[in-house]
Order: structure tokens, then C-alpha cells, then sequence
């Protein structure tokens, strides 16, 4: 690979730009990153607002570049993998995949090649430059080509790699669909916090700074989550009635069992848009 790859993005939607933001963010060249997508004006914008080369043209972009990077909707990545088959060359290239469900495997079939494949499962916090995501190599997949790949999610957040490509089911279950679990906890919140007489935008206010808060002490401590509770709960106290409350309507079991529905999902999917 070249000192400083360069990297397509085909597929320029919210998590690509927001990659695509965090690299330039953090001195990555602009000439070393290029987009493309279906619409001519977006590309326009994002070219405008980044200084990165932009086109409709997929396999230009491909030719010329040493790491690709699959940013479309799983039901159109069959369709654009075997578009795109003509200009790559997996001998000298990279293809990274951010769309969940389309097993490594499948893109091979597609490309009608093997290939070095990276698979990503980042999640929406990246917009923010917060994400966690999990990556899978292939064992095609060369130290500098990982390297390349930690770089590129690492401008977003957090990268964890795994070892297997089925663990990606379970980051998917974990961090990619998180967020929303998180999301529906502060709506309940906000809801309970109304019904005990505060406004809607103090309760607002004061759930997402506390969910906030509890993550950076989570976070900076050396302390685990569990020791973290238990140093918040006073014995007989509010917080010890309010986990009581959660312990009796079997919380933690909800949680388990919500998660293994989601790596379920996970699976199907896999096979759903399986080549």
C-alpha cells in the first residue's frame, strides 16, 4: 500500500461524511480522500465543505484508489460490489465494508475475487465523533491495511477488532444498536420526571446530563460499572429503592434478552443478503 493510502468512499451518506470529517479533523490529507454517490448536488456540498474530491463515477474512484470503502445500504451492496468488480484489484487493494449484515464471504462472491475485507459495525454516535465501533479482518488483510482501517473508524470514536467474523453480531447487538437503548431509557426518564412535576426541558436537561455525566465517570474510572453503583448506593436510601424497583421488574434479564434479540436479528440478516 502507498505511505498514505488513498481512500474512496463509495457511498457518501451521514456515516461516511462523518468519517470522512473526522479524518480531515484529525490531518489526514484532503488529497488522499475522494466520495462518490447518486446525487450530483449533495456531492457538491460535501466537495464544497471538505475540499475532498467528489464524483458520480464509481469505478474511477475505485481505480484509483488503495482503500475502498462500502458505504451503501446492505440490499444495494450486491449490485454495487459486482458494478464496482472491473476496477478492483485485490492484490493492491483494501475494501472496507460499514454496512451490517453482508458477510465478507458474500463481497468475495460479488467481486468474483478474494480480497482483503475489512467488516465495520460503527454506530450512530459517530456522527458526533463519539462512535465505538467493531471491525473483522479477513486473513488477506495485511498489518499496514489493518492499520489503515483502525485510522480510518478510529477518527470517529473507538475501535475494538475481533477475532471472529461472527463476533460482529454481537458488537451489533452491543454498540451498533446501542445507542437506541440508551436513547429509550432517557425518553422513560423524561416521562417519569414529568409525572413527578417538572417541566419538560428541566427533565430533559437533567436526563441527558446525568446519562453524560455517568459515562465520563464510567469511563475515567478504574472503578467497573457494578462497583460504580454500588459506591452511589446508600443503604436504605433513594437510589437503593429506585434498584429495587428496576431488580424486581427483572431489569437486567430484560436487557439480556433484548440484546440476544438483536444478535439474532444480526444473524438473519447475514443470511438474508447472503451471495
Amino acid at each position: 500500500m502507498a505511505q498514505t493510502p488513498h481512500i474512496a468512499f463509495i457511498g457518501a451518506g451521514n456515516m461516511a461524511q462523518a468519517i470522512i470529517k473526522g479524518m480531515l479533523a484529525a490531518g489526514y490529507p484532503t488529497d488522499k480522500i475522494s466520495a462518490s454517490g447518486r446525487t450530483p448536488t449533495k456531492l457538491e456540498q460535501l466537495s464544497t465543505q471538505t475540499g475532498i474530491h467528489t464524483s458520480t463515477d464509481n469505478l474511477a474512484l475505485c481505480q484509483a484508489a488503495d482503500v475502498i470503502v462500502l458505504g451503501v445500504k446492505p440490499q444495494m451492496m450486491a449490485d454495487l460490489v459486482r458494478s464496482i468488480a472491473p476496477a478492483v484489484d485485490a492484490s493492491k487493494q483494501l475494501i472496507v465494508s460499514v454496512a451490517a449484515g453482508i458477510l465478507a464471504h458474500s463481497i468475495e462472491a460479488w467481486l468474483g475475487q478474494k480480497a482483503p475485507i475489512v467488516r465495520c459495525m460503527p454506530n450512530t454516535p459517530s456522527l458526533v465523533g463519539q462512535g465505538a465501533a467493531g471491525l473483522f479482518a479477513t486473513h488477506q488483510v495485511s498489518a499496514a491495511q489493518k492499520q489503515t482501517a483502525t485510522t480510518i473508524m478510529q477518527a470517529v470514536g473507538l475501535a475494538i477488532w475481533v477475532e471472529g467474523e461472527t463476533s460482529i453480531d454481537a458488537v451489533t447487538a452491543v454498540s451498533g444498536s446501542g445507542p437506541a437503548y440508551y436513547f429509550l431509557m432517557m425518553e422513560a426518564m423524561v416521562a417519569g420526571a414529568e409525572q413527578l412535576g417538572l417541566s419538560h426541558d428541566t427533565a430533559q436537561q437533567l436526563v441527558i446530563q446525568t446519562a453524560l455525566g455517568a459515562a465520563q465517570m464510567a469511563q475515567q474510572s478504574d472503578q467497573s460499572p457494578a462497583q460504580l453503583r454500588v459506591a452511589v448506593t446508600s443503604p436504605k436510601g433513594t437510589t437503593e429503592q429506585a434498584l429495587n424497583t428496576f431488580n424486581e421488574g427483572g431489569f437486567s434479564q430484560l436487557c439480556g434478552q433484548a440484546m440476544a434479540a438483536a444478535h439474532h436479528r444480526s444473524e438473519e440478516l447475514a443470511q438474508l443478503f447472503k451471495a
